[in-house]
């Protein structure tokens, strides 16, 4: 009650006409984080329930939970897998002085020394993304005296997931920056975004920075250690997969920091449908789609492209299909929005990503893409459920 007292004295400060009104969405964002908004609707003509946005958006937070520990956990593993490899017993650099004064030696069968190793890589890239791209939500906020949007809350956790461990701080600054200004704000804000942005974010470094990135060396926070992804092996006709199928179902295997736990997304998937935050259309038409075409292409075979003979099962745990399919796809405002449309538009993205993880050997992953493309088609998706809608009524009323 002390805190609700000390923020309602000081809200006038911050309303039209107080010596710090251009801070309003600041300070609207910090009140609103912790407490329900005290304005509501008092019209007969308005819907009521229980969750507003900024709720959608904690939920969604709290479904990437999951996957936030395994990226914790995987990272850490990875690294101290190749610094026993290597025979090494300390980290170089402020890692290891942070490690030595823990007390953690960097041992791959230690739980705890491995979630505080991948902290290590995983908090800066969060803490830059959350710094840079919330800078860049409170100026345009701030310029169009609007309130700072809550979606950010996803995209600043959703970003740095998707990266390699490896990645500099000033390339996850300015790919965050891509994602929030082209991506979104230059469109009106959230809302009006016609990409996902966080993917776009991802897209601009994968195309303007493709060494550090995507590549071998990329995958394992280990300097001067090479290791290619699974799912850059199974496209190499010299290279067979070197995990196990369950290991890249619980994700201990190399990887952008978030993405390579299909199990920890599927925790994620079930939160969000069992509290109606994600169409579970969208999930379940983007696995069909992905299943028809690896089916379909594995019928058809290739001696040289060993792509077209890999299992919807392997599609599903390599890469980042189940992430994507999970939290990239069900985005509410880049995605279809009519019933009919979400199922093709899950159909498109899984098919898509097949297509260009199998014809395009130079770029195994295919789930960004896809979804990228199926956001620009997916106003035009739902026009034609629409447009088909409006015909059957008038079809229904002129008789």
């Amino acid at each position: 009650m002390g805190l609700r007292k000390y923020l309602d004295s000081l809200e006038k400060h911050f309303q039209k006409g107080g010596k710090f009104q251009r801070l309003a969405p600041l300070f609207e964002a910090a009140d609103t984080f912790l407490y329900t908004p005290g304005k509501t609707a008092q019209g007969s003509a308005h819907v009521r329930d229980v969750i507003d946005l900024k709720r959608v958006m904690i939920w969604v937070v709290y479904a990437l939970l999951p996957c936030v520990v395994m990226a914790l956990y995987n990272t850490g593993l990875q690294a101290n897998t190749m610094l026993a490899v290597l025979g090494r017993t300390s980290v170089e650099g402020w890692r290891g002085t942070v490690l030595a004064t823990l007390g953690v030696a960097p041992a791959p069968g230690s739980v705890t020394a491995c979630m505080v190793h991948g902290a290590l890589y995983f908090f800066p890239v969060y803490i830059v993304t959350l710094a840079v791209g919330g800078l860049w939500e409170a100026l345009f906020a701030a310029a169009r005296r609007e309130d700072i949007s809550e979606g950010f809350l996803v995209t600043s956790l959703l970003f740095p997931l998707t990266l390699p461990a490896s990645i500099p701080l000033w390339q996850a600054a300015l790919g965050i920056s891509f994602g929030v200004v082209i991506g979104k704000e230059i469109f009106g804000g959230t809302g009006r975004n016609i990409f996902n942005p966080a993917l776009m974010g991802r897209a601009f470094l994968f195309f303007a920075y493709p060494s550090q990135i995507s590549g071998d060396a990329v995958w394992v926070a280990v300097d001067g250690i090479t290791r290619a992804t699974p799912l850059a092996e199974a496209a190499d006709p010299l290279m067979s997969i070197s995990v196990s199928w369950l290991d890249a179902f619980v994700g201990i295997i190399p990887g952008s920091m978030g993405e390579t736990s299909a199990l920890a997304c599927l925790i994620g998937a079930a939160m969000l449908i069992i509290t109606g935050i994600a169409s579970w259309r969208i999930m379940a038409s983007t696995v069909a789609g992905m299943a028809f075409l690896s089916l379909l292409l594995s019928l058809i075979g290739s001696t040289t492209n060993p792509m077209f003979s890999l299992s919807p099962s392997w599609h599903l745990v390599l890469g980042g299909f189940a992430f994507g399919t999970v939290y990239m796809t069900t985005d509410p405002v880049s995605g279809a929005m009519t019933e009919q449309g979400k199922y093709l538009y899950g159909l498109l993205i899984g098919m898509l990503t097949v297509l260009i993880r199998t014809i395009n050997p130079a770029f195994p992953e295919g789930i960004m893409l896809a979804i990228l493309f199926a956001n620009m088609l997916a106003p035009i998706i739902d026009r034609i459920f629409i447009n088909a809608n409006i015909r059957r009524r008038l079809a229904r009323n002129a008789r």
